[in-house]
């Protein structure tokens, strides 16, 4: 019997099957049983009460008796063939839903140009202090984007030179730190000659004109290819440059490289190998944003573009202890980004400090009349704004000392080979709440550190919601974004092939239904309208950068300030022997960890200015590994 998805949701329902999953889950295994079978894909997959009874299984109802499942096969016609219609039109990556994420609840919508700015953030003029000139144009390899916008306004340096220096430095440690995809050297010459004529002429473009930069390889740029770190990827290319690219062009700014990324933004292995922490190079930098976060910690670009779906600044700024600022949901267009999540992508500057950040972020951020998520917020930096009239809270429970740990104890007759499985298990969460205890003490310490310079916090906590619940919309979107790569098989050209990465994940939500997606969705609205009340109490929110808030966060469109915060003793726990991407910080002596401050929706000029008063409290931001 041939079947039609809709045809069967009524059948279904004729036959007293209420549940939402079951429908989706016995379609798709239809379809992949035709698939496997190699029968004719011109027609609609066929149905069997064997495939009931599957479907029946993982969708937990059931089991069906024999009248049941013959009345939904005597109900079940093809009608239309509609889910083929719409694979015949090959959709592009690029081709968003008609549908568009707007987080912000409706009474609350800000005011373009309303935000809060940097006080530390001095206007670039003539009475500057400008930071010394070495002999060694290498000695500036570490220093912020906002000192080197001041000595290329000054003429102290030329574009050119720091182009040069920088393109050497990736050349240098890319064998180490396997950071780069593409160098962009022909077009960065090109644009530091251009810059450097601009400034001498006194055309200058602001203060990120003529900076190295690097791209995270899921902006396209014309002319070079655009891989997304993927294999089968490789040699893909689009005829435009992505808006981003556009905007730092205008800005001034110098395009040294496009650098690596988890294939389809997943961890930071890719189809070259594993990025690495310039920390310690025998881990990885973490992901997805990894060639971005290794090459600013390692002083190979003036600053770099990343991007975050569900924690891809956040994870690798941490573990290479740089500054990255994930923005407000809508305030940085994507067009010209791979997409993965089109209600849950955001597109970000990973540097040196937060101020920086802000820098970066005034440049790219805004509406460009093709991105429908973007909501026309502005970006402001005001020097006179005290960021002391800020409220700050803190999330109270992340920071308090953990439960007792409860380990797996032996069982009655258990063998062996299950007593081996079970110590090792108790040895890995013994040992990773070593490591989280010995972290914990840098959570409080910057507390302590904030208290100290003023702030009064405030004690606040996350809604009790299911968060991660809500994260199978991301998914769903994913397979959606990469559909054609499942179905034609090409998702076996993939690095990595577990059960926890793309090629399994986008199999596994065809079996989310529309029902559920959308139910989740709900359940994000509500996320929305409770966390954004938070900020009616406070203004700034402290939080340790990893655990609950990442998720909720990255689902209400919240933004984020990831900043240095220390850098281990030689007494802290050792790491696993190997860095398996099970762990978002798999920590270390020697290497350094982070604190996350959260701010309401478009209010990332205030999050950048706190991040700033913090950093000049701390000092933390300036330093950096050494790498001979």
């Amino acid at each position: 019997m041939t079947l039609d998805r809709r045809k069967f949701l009524s059948a279904s329902t004729v036959a007293g099957v209420s549940s939402a999953l079951f429908p989706g889950v016995l379609y798709t295994l239809a379809a992949q049983a035709q698939e496997a079978g190699g029968t004719d894909q011109s027609k609609p997959p066929k149905i069997t009460p064997e495939l009931i009874d599957q479907a029946a299984i993982l969708a937990g109802i059931g089991p069906f008796p024999p009248e049941q499942k013959q009345m939904m096969l005597d109900s079940l016609t093809d009608v239309n063939g509609s889910m083929r219609a719409i694979r015949r039109l090959k959709l592009p990556n690029s081709a968003a839903p008609s549908f568009v994420f707007h987080p912000q609840p409706a009474a609350k919508l800000p005011a373009a140009a309303s935000f809060g700015a940097i006080k530390a953030l001095q206007v670039i003029d003539e009475g500057v202090a400008l930071p010394p000139v070495p002999a060694n144009l290498e000695e500036l390899a570490f220093v912020s984007v906002r000192d080197l916008g001041y000595l290329l306004r000054f003429r102290k340096i030329t574009s050119v030179d720091l182009t040069r220096m920088y393109l050497a430095r990736l050349k240098g440690y890319d064998a180490k730190l396997h950071f780069v995809i593409t160098l962009t050297e022909e077009r960065a010459l090109k644009q530091a000659v251009q810059a450097d004529a601009e400034i001498a002429a006194g055309k200058y473009r602001g203060p990120l004109h003529g900076i190295p930069w690097g791209a995270k390889d899921l902006l396209a740029v014309k002319g070079y290819p655009t891989t997304w770190g993927a294999g089968g990827f490789e040699k893909q290319s689009f005829d435009e440059d992505a808006t981003v690219v556009k905007r730092l062009d205008e800005a001034g700014a110098v395009l040294v490289a496009k650098l690596t990324l988890g294939a389809l933004a997943m961890g930071d292995k890719w189809f070259g190998g594993q990025t690495r922490n310039p920390w310690n190079p025998k881990q990885g930098s973490s992901g997805s944003s990894a060639g971005p976060a290794s090459a600013v910690a390692a002083g190979c670009v003036g600053f770099a573009i990343g991007s975050e779906t569900l924690g891809s600044i956040s994870s690798p700024s941490t573990r290479c202890g740089v500054s990255g600022l994930r923005p407000s949901f809508g305030l940085v267009p994507r067009t010209g980004a791979m997409a993965l999540s089109w209600t849950m992508d955001k597109l970000g500057p990973m540097c040196r400090t937060a101020e920086d950040c802000a820098l970066v972020l005034q440049a790219i951020a805004g509406p460009d009349g093709k991105d429908a998520s973007v909501y026309p917020a502005g970006f402001e930096l005001n020097p006179t704004f005290d960021w002391k009239t800020l409220r700050v809270g803190y999330l109270k429970s992340a920071f308090d000392a953990p439960k007792p740990l409860e380990l797996m104890k032996p069982t009655p007759n258990e063998t062996p080979e299950e007593a081996k499985k079970r110590d090792g298990h108790n040895a890995r969460m013994a040992a990773a709440r070593a490591r989280a205890d010995y972290d914990r003490r840098y959570d409080l310490a910057a507390l302590d550190k904030l208290r100290a310079i003023g702030a009064n916090l405030i004690p606040v906590e996350l809604p009790k919601l299911p968060y991660g619940a809500m994260t199978p919309m991301l998914e769903a979107e994913a397979a959606a974004a990469f559909d054609d790569l499942t179905r034609s098989g090409r998702d076996k050209l993939l690095t990595e092939q577990s059960a926890d990465d793309w090629p399994n994940i986008f199999r596994v939500a065809r079996f989310y239904p529309a029902v559920e997606y959308i139910q989740a969705a709900r359940a994000r609205k509500l996320a929305v309208e409770q966390v954004s009340a938070l900020f009616d109490q406070v203004d700034i929110i402290v939080t340790p950068s990893g655990g609950t808030q990442l998720t909720a966060t990255n689902l209400t469109g919240h933004p984020a300030l990831i900043v240095p915060n220390g850098v281990r003793g030689s007494d802290a726990p050792h790491p696993p022997k190997e860095d398996d991407g099970e762990s978002d910080n798999i920590g270390g002596p020697g290497t350094p960890v982070s604190i996350t401050f959260l701010a309401g929706l478009y209010e990332d000029a205030k999050l950048a200015a706190f991040g700033a008063a913090y950093q000049e409290a701390t000092g933390f931001h300036k330093l950096h590994p050494k790498l001979d």
